[in-house]
C-alpha cells in the first residue's frame, strides 16, 4: 500500500466524520427539512461520500467519530458548513447551536471560546458572508 492510499483514506474519514456532524444537525430537531436535504445531498458530493455511505450516515451518524483535520484552516470550513446547515431553514434552533459547539470543541476549537465563536459563525452566516469573510471573522473572534 502507498503512503498516498494511507493518506486518501485517513482523508476520507474525516469527510465522513464531517458528513455525519452535518447529518447531526439536520436531524437535531427531529426531522430533516427539505432545504436540509439538499444541502445534505451537495455536501456529500463535495466532500465525495458515495451514495451507500451516505445511506449508511444517514441511519446512525452518532457510529461516525469527528475526525479534525490538522489545518486551521479546514476546520474553520467544518465550522461554516455547519452554520450553513443550522440556517439553512432560516433560524437557528437552540439544540442544533448546543450540538454545533459540541463540535466545535472536537474540530479543537477552545472549550472557553467555542460559545463566541459558535455564535459569530451563525451570525456570519446568516449576514450571508462568503466563506472567506468567514475565515478572517472566525481567526478575530478566535483569537480574543
Amino acid at each position: 500500500m502507498a503512503i498516498s492510499d494511507l493518506y486518501t483514506s485517513g482523508k476520507h474519514k474525516q469527510e465522513i466524520g464531517h458528513f455525519a456532524n452535518i447529518v447531526k444537525i439536520a436531524k437535531a430537531d427531529g426531522e430533516i427539512s427539505e432545504g436540509e436535504k439538499e444541502l445534505l445531498i451537495r455536501a456529500g458530493k463535495n466532500l465525495n461520500i458515495t451514495l451507500e455511505e451516505s445511506i449508511l450516515i444517514l441511519t446512525n451518524p452518532e457510529k461516525y467519530p469527528t475526525n479534525a483535520p490538522a489545518s486551521y484552516e479546514d476546520r474553520i470550513e467544518r465550522l461554516y458548513r455547519l452554520a450553513k446547515m443550522i440556517l439553512v431553514d432560516g433560524e437557528a434552533k437552540l439544540i442544533e447551536v448546543q450540538l454545533m459547539r459540541k463540535i466545535a470543541i472536537r474540530l479543537h476549537f477552545s472549550h472557553d471560546n467555542v460559545e463566541k465563536v459558535c455564535d459569530e459563525a451563525i451570525q456570519l452566516v446568516l449576514n450571508e458572508n462568503d466563506l472567506s469573510d468567514f475565515t478572517k471573522a472566525i481567526k478575530l473572534v478566535n483569537k480574543a
